[in-house]
């Protein structure tokens, strides 16, 4: 099956979901550092696999969706560390953090099985010539 918009994509849905639920999370916060930080990582996540998707339609492989897929990967890291520290200074409770975190790392899960995949099928491709 043939994906032609980034928003068919599982790991972009997931993390469009995420991004929501950051936000709704700590709307309240007067700690504008953190909600800037906790913020600009989870929309990183969702914005360089759309970015990456797009940049890497008319190219003869999947080396830079791959990297930006990576990149996306790296802010999931990001995402749950921040999610430590609104539980260490309580801006959230242990139950919503742990959550919040496991999301994460299921996204990432997500993001490096698809990075697999295409990392197989740039090889295939390239054997098959």
């Amino acid at each position: 099956m043939k994906i032609y918009d980034f928003e068919d994509l599982v790991v972009w849905q997931l993390a469009r979901e995420l991004v929501k639920d950051i936000y709704a999370q700590f709307a309240t916060s007067k700690d504008y550092g953190f909600n800037n930080q906790i913020q600009r990582g989870v929309i990183s996540i969702m914005n360089n696999i759309a970015e990456g998707f797009d940049r890497s339609k008319n190219a003869k492989d999947n080396r830079q969706l791959l990297s930006y897929l990576n990149t996306s990967y790296g802010s999931c890291g990001e995402e749950k560390s921040m999610l430590y520290v609104a539980e260490d200074l309580e801006y959230t409770n242990a139950e919503i953090a742990g959550s919040l975190r496991e999301r994460c790392t299921d996204l990432s899960i997500k993001i490096a099985s698809f990075m697999s995949r295409l990392r197989n099928y740039d090889n295939n491709k390239t054997n098959a010539k």
